[in-house]
């Protein structure tokens, strides 16, 4: 004999697994919604990642050889703010079709929250962009400026030049929107 829910009135019986489940679809969705906002309160299952339950999603198109995009993403990683998905294909087409001015580019392509974020971007920016939310395409960072995240490795030694981060308006202009000295 199967194990069944309780819910009532049985309406929709769906099976899953070894278990038939009577409780309609709306009420599926809420329980899972209350649980997934336990979880990220901290009040989920021991041993959940909690951290992960608030993390922002965010995507980005590099070339797949690239050492300073990686160092990049493990600058955004570390921020604990997002869980990064790479593609490794190059980030010329992306650019394009998010809308980034392509005298604006770099060498790595992000999307986060319907934002493009363009080369070298510290979290700090990103984070204020996410909370502000302008009416922009997003934050770029032209070039790849050295002692910027991500062109901060020891081969560089310790040198640090200044950078400006832009906001990129829809409209295809740009003003500064972090100073970096």
């Amino acid at each position: 004999m199967m194990p069944t829910c309780t819910e009532d009135p049985p309406v929709n019986r769906m099976h899953r697994g070894d278990t038939v489940c009577s409780a309609p679809p709306a009420r599926r969705t809420v329980l899972a919604a209350v649980a997934a906002c336990l979880a990220g309160a901290g009040l989920g299952a021991v041993g959940s990642d909690t951290r992960a339950a608030t993390r922002r999603h965010m995507q980005v198109w590099k070339s797949p050889t690239c050492g300073c995009c990686a160092d990049w993403i493990t600058h955004v990683e570390a921020s604990g703010a997002f869980q990064v998905v790479t593609h490794d294909i190059g980030n010329n087409a992306a650019r394009a079709r998010l809308g980034m001015p392509t005298r604006l580019g770099s060498c790595h392509t992000a999307l986060v929250d319907g934002y493009v974020v363009e080369g070298h971007v510290p979290v700090s920016d990103v984070l204020r962009l996410l909370r502000e939310r302008p009416e922009a395409v997003g934050l770029a960072v032209p070039g790849m400026p050295i002692g910027s995240p991500g062109m901060d490795a020891p081969v560089y030694g310790g040198r640090r030049d200044p950078y400006d981060v832009l906001l990129v308006l829809r409209d295809g202009s740009a003003r500064v929107f972090a100073s970096h000295r």
